[in-house]
C-alpha cells in the first residue's frame, strides 16, 4: 500500500525541473524572483518542492541558503496570512543570525521580528480584534478594514492609521494597546525601515532567503490574496526567492473573487507580477507512468534499498534519453532488482507494463495521485481475495480497477450489470469483444449502445491481457466489497439513489421517511440497495455499537425479505463467534444472525 503524501524521492523524473529552478536561484542577477510550480491537483507539486529544496541543499552555491517552508493552508481560518508569512521569515532570520560571526546581526533580526507585531496590529482592528472581543465589525471597525489593508501593503496614510486607532477604541483596550505602542510611527516609514533592516540583515548574513509556499490553491480567496501580497513586500528586496506551488486556475479564481469585476487581462497581469517565472509540472506520458509504477511496486515490496537506487537511476537515465533509447523493459527491471524471473513478485511488474498506456490517457492523464489510489484499490482487493480463497488473480483485479478508473460511471454500471445478469458469471459479450479488437468498426458495432462514446478506451482495455473470461462473480463481489459506493449507486435509478442516502442516515427502525423512500424504488433494485448498505457497514471494524447503515438495512429487510442473505453475510463476517449484545437482541426480532432464528 502507498500513503497519499508527497515524497522526497524522485519517482517522476522531476530532477531536471528541480535543477533548472535551482540554477535560477543560484544566479544573484535573477534575484529577487518568484517561481511558480504550476500543476493541477495530484500532479506532484509538493513533491517537486521537496526535490528542489534537496537540490539547493546539495549544491555548494546554495547549500547555505535560508530555506523557509510556508504552508498557507495551515493558517486558513487561524491567522492573518500576511503577518504569518512575515513572522515565519523573521524567525528563520533570527535563527540564521545566531549562527553568524557578526553577533550584532542577532539584535537586528530580533528588531525586524518585532516590527511584525506592528503589521499584525495594523490589521488587528479589522480582523483579529473583533474575534478576540467577540464582536461583529461595525462603525469604526468596518472603516478600519480597508485602512488596515493599506497599512499592511505599505500604502497607508496618517488618516488610515487614525481609522485603525479609532477601531481599537471601539473594540477594546486589548486592541488599543497593540495599536498605540507605535503611535508616533507613520506607516510608510515603518515599511521603509522594515525593508532597510531586512536588507542589512541579509547583507550581513551574505545568504539567500528561499521561501517555499505550498498549498496556496487550497486556501479561500482572501487567504490566497493575502499570501501573495506578503510575497509582494519581500520581492522588492534583494537576496530573496519565492517558489510557489499552486494550481494556476484555482489562484486565478481567487483573484477574480477578491477583486470584483476584474477583467481577464488584469487577472493575468496581477499573476505575472507575483509569479515571474512559471515552471509547469510535466504531464506524465506512457514512459513516465511505467517508470512511476515500477518504482512504486519496488518500494511497496520493500526491496533492497541499493536495488531500488539502481532501478531509479536506470529509469531516470532512460527517461532523459527517451529521444534516443528504447524504454526499460520489464526484464531489465527484474534484473536490476535481482529478482528470480519465475518469482510471483515479477507478475505485478508485467501488469504495470500493460496498464501504463491507459493510465497515461484521459481521464487519468498520468496523474500520480490517481494512479497511486488505483493501486491501493488493487492491493486491498487482492488481499481480500487471498483471505477468502477466491479464485481470482491480481492482474485481473488490476484490469477491472483500471476499467472503473478510466471509464464513466455509466459504463461501470453496465459492466457490473452484465456480470450480474450472466449465467455463472460468464459474460459471452466480453469474449466476443476481445476477438474484435483488431477490427475497429466491428468492435464499435458490437458494443452496448451506452458504451459507444468510449469506444477507443474500451478497445484498448479489451486488448489488454489477461482476458476477462470465465466466472467473473468474484470480481463483481470484490468490486462491491471494497470500492466506493459510487459503483453501487451507478446501478440504481434516481429513486434508488435517494433511498440509499436516506437509509444510510436512518437512526431508528421506525423511520417513516426511509419507508416512504423505499416505496418509490423498483423492487429489482432492493438487492443492489442492500449490497450498498453492506459495503458501508463493512468499513466499520468495531461492531460494539451499530455501524452506519445498520438501521437502513433493517428497514430494507422489513420491506423486502429477499435481501436477508446479503445482510446475514455481512453480519457473519463482522460478528464472528461472539456477536455483541445489541446484535443478539436484534436477532430476536429478525433472523439476521446466520444459523440463528428468532429466540
Amino acid at each position: 500500500m502507498w500513503a497519499d503524501i508527497d515524497t522526497r524521492q524522485d519517482f517522476l523524473n522531476y530532477g531536471e525541473a528541480a535543477v533548472l529552478v535551482a540554477e535560477i536561484i543560484q544566479d544573484e542577477r535573477m534575484l529577487p524572483t518568484s517561481i511558480g510550480v504550476l500543476g493541477t491537483w495530484g500532479t506532484g507539486k509538493s513533491s517537486l518542492l521537496n526535490i528542489i529544496e534537496a537540490e539547493l541543499r546539495a549544491d555548494s552555491k546554495t547549500k547555505d541558503s535560508i530555506v523557509v517552508r510556508f504552508d498557507a493552508w495551515l493558517y486558513q481560518g487561524y491567522d492573518d496570512a500576511k503577518a504569518a508569512l512575515m513572522e515565519t521569515v523573521a524567525e528563520a532570520m533570527i535563527a540564521a543570525a545566531k549562527d553568524a560571526e557578526d553577533k550584532s546581526l542577532t539584535g537586528k533580526a530580533i528588531e525586524l521580528a518585532g516590527r511584525v507585531k506592528w503589521f499584525r496590529a495594523a490589521g488587528f482592528a479589522a480582523e483579529v480584534g473583533a474575534a478576540i472581543a467577540g464582536m461583529p465589525l461595525f462603525g469604526a471597525a468596518r472603516a478600519a478594514a480597508a485602512a488596515g489593508e493599506k497599512l499592511l501593503e505599505g500604502e497607508g496614510t496618517e488618516d488610515d492609521l487614525k481609522k485603525v486607532r479609532e477601531a481599537a477604541k471601539e473594540i477594546g483596550d486589548r486592541a488599543k494597546g497593540l495599536i498605540l505602542d507605535k503611535e508616533k510611527r507613520t506607516p510608510p516609514k515603518e515599511i521603509d525601515e522594515f525593508k532597510a533592516e531586512f536588507g542589512k540583515v541579509m547583507d550581513g548574513l551574505k545568504r539567500t532567503l528561499v521561501v517555499f509556499v505550498d498549498n496556496l490553491d487550497r486556501c479561500m480567496p482572501e487567504q490566497t490574496i493575502r499570501t501573495l501580497e506578503a510575497m509582494r513586500l519581500f520581492l522588492s528586496m534583494h537576496r530573496t526567492a519565492f517558489v510557489v506551488a499552486a494550481d494556476e486556475e484555482m489562484v486565478r479564481q481567487s483573484v477574480r473573487a477578491h477583486f470584483a469585476n476584474i477583467g481577464e487581462r488584469h487577472v493575468t497581469d496581477y499573476l505575472d507580477k507575483l509569479v515571474q517565472i512559471p515552471v509547469r509540472v510535466p504531464r506524465l506520458g506512457v514512459r513516465e507512468v511505467r517508470a512511476y509504477l515500477f518504482q512504486l511496486l519496488a518500494d511497496a515490496e520493500r526491496m533492497d534499498e541499493e536495488a531500488q537506487d539502481r532501478l531509479r537511476k536506470a529509469l531516470v537515465d532512460n527517461l532523459q534519453a527517451a529521444w534516443r533509447d528504447d524504454p526499460v523493459s520489464v526484464r531489465d527491471v527484474v534484473t536490476l532488482l535481482g529478482l528470480d524471473p519465475a518469482s510471483p513478485q515479477v507478475v505485478p511488474f508485467f501488469t504495470a507494463d500493460r496498464i501504463a498506456p491507459l493510465l497515461a490517457m484521459p481521464p487519468v492523464n498520468g496523474n500520480p495521485r490517481l494512479i497511486k489510489r488505483m493501486l491501493n484499490v488493487v492491493r486491498m482487493r487482492a488481499r481480500l481475495a487471498r483471505r477468502r480463497s477466491m479464485p481470482v488473480s491480481e492482474d485481473i483485479i488490476a484490469k477491472v480497477a483500471l476499467f472503473e478508473r478510466c471509464m464513466s460511471e455509466e459504463a461501470t454500471k453496465g459492466f457490473y450489470a452484465l456480470i450480474q445478469a450472466a449465467e455463472g458469471g460468464e459474460v459471452k459479450q466480453f469474449a466476443a469483444l476481445e476477438k474484435l479488437v483488431e477490427d475497429a468498426p466491428a468492435f464499435v458495432e458490437a458494443l452496448p449502445e451506452t458504451w459507444k462514446r468510449e469506444a477507443d478506451l474500451l478497445r484498448a482495455w479489451f486488448a489488454l491481457e489477461p482476458k476477462v473470461s470465465g466466472d467473473l462473480r468474484p470480481i463483481a463481489y470484490l468490486g462491491r466489497d471494497t470500492a466506493a459506493l459510487s459503483v453501487q449507486k451507478a446501478a440504481l435509478s434516481q429513486a434508488g439513489r435517494s433511498a440509499l442516502s436516506v437509509l444510510l442516515g436512518a437512526e431508528t427502525r421506525t423511520s417513516s421517511v426511509a419507508r416512504r423512500a423505499l416505496e418509490a424504488v423498483p423492487q429489482a433494485e432492493n438487492v443492489v440497495l442492500m449490497e450498498a448498505l453492506a459495503a458501508e457497514m463493512r468499513k466499520e471494524l468495531d461492531w460494539s455499537s451499530h455501524p452506519k447503515g445498520w438501521w437502513g438495512a433493517v428497514i430494507l429487510l422489513d420491506h423486502d425479505k429477499s435481501t436477508l442473505a446479503i445482510l446475514q453475510r455481512v453480519v457473519g463476517e463482522r460478528a464472528g463467534d461472539k456477536p455483541p449484545p445489541w446484535l443478539i437482541a436484534a436477532a430476536r426480532n429478525s433472523n439476521v444472525l446466520p444459523g440463528r432464528g428468532r429466540g
